[in-house]
């Protein structure tokens, strides 16, 4: 299992990587507005504290054209083990099967059902996201989307991996543990 700080604040994620086994860091471009500052002097100060642990950068475009256009200049600066985040929709899932085929490192985020997960997966994302919370809040249920993605990643044989994001308490990350989900990515209040 990994665990991932969903944050761009330097200082938090400095102070939870002294006391937590962090394997890395998860960005948004809300996250990074929150900032204030040029996101790529962010995540360059990102990375650069990271080293070797896992950077996952998102796209703003949508359409493919652009996505694949950001994905260059994101690892162009961040390097070439930068993961990026692409959203499920139509053009996301063309801009995957693009970059993954060009060796690019895939995050697939903004997942709310399963089959958005499976069809990330099936366009070479080595990661997906589902928002567990933005799930309840749309009258789903975070948890189970979540374990139902688990199940068919398990029985199709697909290698992509979990990392669920967007939790709002401790409790829906602790029955995703007990479930066996691969990755996490939370909030640096919700860590503490």
């Amino acid at each position: 299992m990994k665990l991932f700080i969903d944050d761009a604040n330097l200082e938090a994620i400095k102070e939870l990587n002294e006391y937590y086994p962090i394997d890395g860091v998860t960005t948004n471009p809300s996250i990074l507005a929150k900032s204030g500052r040029p996101p790529f002097e962010v995540l360059s100060e990102i990375r650069e504290f990271l080293g070797d642990k896992e950077l996952h950068v998102q796209v703003i475009s949508a359409d493919a054209d652009g996505m694949i256009a950001e994905a260059a200049k994101i690892t162009e600066v961040l390097g070439k083990d930068t993961f990026i985040k692409i959203p499920v929709t139509r053009e996301g899932l063309k801009a995957m099967k693009a970059l993954s085929a060009d060796g690019y490192k895939i995050t697939a985020t903004a997942i709310y059902t399963p089959m958005q997960a499976y069809l990330a997966a099936k366009a070479g994302a080595e990661y997906a996201a589902p928002y567990v919370n933005r799930i309840d809040n749309l009258g789903g249920d975070g948890v189970t989307t979540t374990k139902k993605i688990q199940d068919i990643y398990t029985r199709n044989g697909l290698s992509t991996r979990i990392l669920a994001a967007g939790f709002k308490n401790s409790q829906q990350v602790q029955e995703l543990c007990e479930y066996g989900i691969g990755c996490l990515t939370i909030a640096s209040e919700v860590i503490e």
